[in-house]
């Protein structure tokens, strides 16, 4: 456990990866969308999706993680079991740390009545509809998720290199296009579309949880063929 644990120290020397870089994106996208709330004219709630910024970082923050501090850990004869349990701790506390910055946000928003314009940034009335728990799930999730997207990849490349992961990457652009055709084809958008509102954000973000635990299967089984 202990040396679980230096893997955490190992992953959080560079700050500026897990906690500076996600921090400064979020500001700045926060900052950006109240500017543009404040250009538009009219009372009505104003809603945006610059929140999602910082999530995406973590899919690069992934990618680092695996491609940068792997082949140090292993000059410092950490197993690669320990590596990947403690790489995935780090990304639990990274994801919930980002959760608690939302829920903040969304506090501030409340009280500030939109920072004085009226926009939301955090408290959009989808994710929030659980309550403050079922919206830190459901952001905590999210971070969660890019991360080991990014983890995954990136080991993949490292097991089997450009094009492995290149061949996988088309295959899933295809499968979703195989999908997205299936569903136009039956006509089934609008039973899609309400089995995602019966869901809600607080269902989908549970559901997510399980596609992370996926991934994370497949980057441990790839991860034992990874070279530094």
């Amino acid at each position: 456990m202990s040396r679980t644990l230096n893997v955490i120290r190992l992953q959080l020397i560079n700050k500026q990866t897990f906690i500076w870089v996600p921090l400064i994106v979020l500001a700045g996208a926060t900052l950006l969308s109240v500017l543009i709330y404040a250009m538009i004219p009219g009372g009505e709630p104003k809603y945006g999706g610059g929140g999602q910024a910082p999530l995406w970082v973590f899919f690069a923050v992934g990618m680092t993680a695996m491609t940068l501090t792997f082949p140090f850990s292993q000059a410092m004869s950490i197993t690669r079991r320990e590596f990947f349990v403690g790489t995935l701790i780090t990304a639990v506390l990274g994801s919930a740390f980002m959760g608690v910055l939302f829920l903040i946000g969304g506090a501030i928003e409340l009280l500030t009545d939109g920072y004085g314009v009226n926009g939301y940034v955090f408290h959009l009335p989808w994710l929030w509809e659980a309550g403050p728990l079922g919206a830190f799930i459901v952001y905590f999730t999210l971070a969660l998720f890019f991360f080991v997207v990014g983890f995954t990849g990136a080991t993949i490349y490292k097991s089997w290199g450009a094009v492995v992961i290149t061949v996988v990457g088309v295959a899933v652009g295809l499968s979703l296009i195989g999908i997205i055709y299936l569903i136009t084809r039956l006509e089934l958008w609008e039973q899609v579309w309400i089995g995602i509102l019966d869901f809600g954000a607080l269902g989908l973000a549970l559901w997510g949880l399980v596609a992370v635990a996926v991934l994370a299967g497949i980057s441990f089984l790839a991860f034992r063929r990874a070279k530094p």
